[in-house]
């Protein structure tokens, strides 16, 4: 039997896929927040579509701060963006 993979919704589109597929967002214990590589550090997540188009609707809805429930600070969508154009390439 295949190994069942988890899914997750994008907080940007809100599109349902595999947790491979998305990058996740995290809020620590401590109240920062930070890209998860690895989606297995401790804290809540959030995902986000691999695509500059969802990451725009992202930055324009406020996905991450209503994901967290408090402010998310620009450079992490800009992290997110360069992470993106990283995976382009």
């Amino acid at each position: 039997m295949a190994k069942k993979i988890p899914q997750r919704s994008c907080a940007g589109c809100g599109a349902v896929k595999d947790k491979t597929e998305l990058m996740r967002v995290i809020r620590t214990p401590d109240g920062q927040i930070r890209l998860d590589q690895t989606g297995r550090a401790a804290g809540r997540g959030a995902y986000v579509c691999r695509d500059i188009a969802c990451l725009t609707k992202l930055r324009k809805k406020n996905g991450l701060a209503r994901s967290f429930g408090m402010a998310v600070p620009e450079e992490i969508y800009d992290a997110l963006e360069k992470e993106f154009e990283v995976d382009a390439k």
